[in-house]
């Protein structure tokens, strides 16, 4: 029995669905279009909707600043970079994927580019940079969708609202000099690199901090570049999509096996190899490379119960 399938029959048997492949009778189908989302734990945080074609997820806000690997990770792993945790075990989810039919594909992959012989060399090869090939996860599509309900009443969203370009970050960019009457000393949040000759800001600029700006010079470079700041340090929310990578299996020395994604990664915003679900863009899990960043403004208050559906998206 393959492992797909034993994580399929472990839904089976848990939630009393009809192993056969045969299209229901027409007695059956009612009772089945009529039924509640079936719990695949004990703590009924992951439920299967056979009704509508979507896996429930029962989570919590753990994270509303800083910057993200993941969007969704399982609870007591990687809180301090997820801004929901879910308390399951991730092959639950797996299958509860599976069971809706949804197709596992393969994790991202990093392959390092091993240059012909005779290119580059031993020499200052400690100072080179490594090259690698980027091979994006596989899978089916995964709609991911919020609901959660707070004094204003009950609300809706998709998962890319609450995650944006990452905003906490240095800006830079080349500037030939300093136009007279520009502050860039200490007491200034503008600073500029003389070797490099860059003009460098942190974090967002507010419109009233650009505006103070561009009135300490009419130079055209420098009023181009601080308007390049401003607008490269909007909020932009994520474009990408999440799909089923399925993360793998660790095989022991006596033939047991452990899912890798028990680990943390369900679904992230960072590359990784054993996620269950990930972005199909390159996103590096580096701490100087992380891209993304929870969209406060968007986020409810820390513990808030929050149901995350999970709909296979359908094909041609």
């Amino acid at each position: 029995m393959t492992k797909a399938i034993c994580l399929v029959a472990s839904v089976v048997f848990a939630t009393g669905i009809p192993a056969s492949a045969d299209e229901p009778s027409s007695e059956e189908k009612p009772a089945v279009a009529a039924a509640a989302p079936v719990p695949l734990n004990p703590q009924k945080t992951v439920l299967l909707d056979l009704t509508n074609g979507k896996l429930l997820l029962k989570t919590k806000v753990v994270l509303r600043e800083g910057v993200l690997e993941m969007l969704i990770c399982k609870a007591q792993t990687k809180e301090h970079e997820s801004i929901l945790s879910v308390d399951a075990e991730a092959y639950l989810i797996h299958a509860g994927l599976l069971a809706l039919g949804a197709k596992p594909g393969s994790p991202a992959a990093f392959e390092a580019i091993v240059p012909p012989e005779g290119v580059g060399g031993a020499a200052g090869a400690e100072n080179t940079q490594p090259e690698y090939t980027f091979h994006p996860p596989t899978g089916q599509e995964i709609e991911i969708t919020f609901l959660w309900t707070d004094e204003g009443g009950t609300h809706r969203a998709n998962a890319r609202k609450w995650v944006r370009h990452v905003t906490r970050r240095y800006y830079e960019h080349p500037l030939a000099k300093v136009p007279s009457g520009v502050d860039v000393g200490r007491d200034s949040d503008l600073r500029y690199d003389k070797k490099n000759k860059l003009l460098i800001w942190f974090g967002q600029m507010s419109p009233e901090q650009r505006d103070e700006l561009l009135k300490q010079s009419a130079d055209k470079e420098y009023q181009a570049v601080i308007r390049k700041i401003f607008d490269e340090g909007r909020s932009r929310e994520i474009d990408a999509k999440w799909v089923f990578a399925g993360s793998g299996f660790y095989e022991f020395d006596d033939g047991t096996q452990s899912y890798m994604a028990e680990s943390g990664n369900v679904v992230c915003v960072a590359n990784f190899g054993d996620a269950l679900l990930d972005v199909t863009v390159e996103s590096s899990s580096a701490n100087d490379g992380l891209l993304f960043e929870p969209y406060t403004e968007r986020i409810p208050p820390l513990d808030t119960e929050v149901t995350v559906e999970l709909t296979p998206v359908k094909t041609k």
